[in-house]
Order: C-alpha cells, then structure tokens, then sequence
C-alpha cells in the first residue's frame, strides 16, 4: 500500500506544483517536472525507501509481507539492487539527458520483471500476500508512466539530439 501512496505522490505532487508554481509552464517544461517527480518518487523513493531499507534492515519481515521463506540471504542482494536504482532516480535531480533515459530503461526492466513475478506469483503459487499482490499494479503502472512521459518529452523536443546518431 506504501508503494502505491509513494506513486500517487509522483503523480499528484508536481500538479500542486503546477498551481502553485510560477511559468512559462509549456508542454515540455510540464514534462520535464512531471519526469523529475517521477523519477524522484517512482524510481528514488520506491526503490530506495521501500526497497532498500525494507529487504536490508528488516529483511524477515519484509518476507512475511510478500509471502518468501525469512531468513534467504538473497534479500540482502534484492536490497542493494533496490538502492542503487533508488540512488540513480534521486540523481535525476541533478543530471539529464541520456542519463534519465538509462535510469527510464533499466528501472522498468526490473519493474516489468517483477511484476511479472509477482503475477506468476499469485496465480501458480496462490501467494495473495499483500506485498506481492500490490507491487504487481505498482510495478507494471510506473514503467507506462515514466517511459510515456519520457516518450511524449522527446516528441516535444526533450532529451535533443539523444536517439540520433552522429554520421
């Protein structure tokens, strides 16, 4: 449930910076706050603050609530993974271009994948526990949002120059 209010967040929060901001507000600066939220609660805040610290600090717990055996050492690893990306998305703030095309890429690789899991989950193994049934909408929802704003940002002259090759 955390992770869909953390989405939520990603989504609603540049809105109420839309009202309350100042402009020019054109397409692709929208866009462009839009995709900076995005990756700052998306990618920073789920993968670190729901992924690291959760499968690091209280990797048994965390087990429960997705339904794994505790005590698997892997929990550790999938923690790691979750932070490093959660890293990368907060340093979206700071760096663009290509940057948040790769961060964009991997991100919903991973995601993608894991919602696949989490679906095989529940529909082979019956694992209805709530942080493997959640996470299945979660993680097929953010990869659409971000690599849909990150698509209609380069069709409105962002990410310039990125997908052309030099002749």
């Amino acid at each position: 449930m955390v992770n869909v209010v953390m989405m939520l967040l990603g989504v609603l929060l540049p809105l109420l910076h839309l009202v309350l901001g100042k402009g020019p507000w054109t397409r692709r600066n929208i866009l462009r706050l839009l995709l900076v939220y995005a990756f700052v609660f998306d990618v920073g805040g789920v993968g670190f603050i729901f992924g690291f610290i959760p499968h690091v600090f209280y990797a048994d717990e965390a087990a429960k609530l997705i339904g794994w055996l505790p005590g698997s050492p892997f929990q550790f690893e999938v923690g790691l993974h979750d932070g490093a990306w959660g890293i990368l998305g907060f340093l979206c703030v700071f760096i663009g271009g290509g940057f948040w095309l790769a961060t964009a890429l991997g991100w919903s690789f991973f995601l993608l994948g894991a919602a696949y899991g989490h679906v095989h989950q529940l529909l082979v193994e019956g694992d209805f526990a709530p942080y493997n049934l959640m996470p299945a909408f979660t993680d097929t929802f953010i990869p659409l949002w971000l690599l849909g704003l990150l698509y209609a940002y380069y069709r409105n002259g962002g990410l310039e120059g990125l997908l052309r090759r030099e002749r």
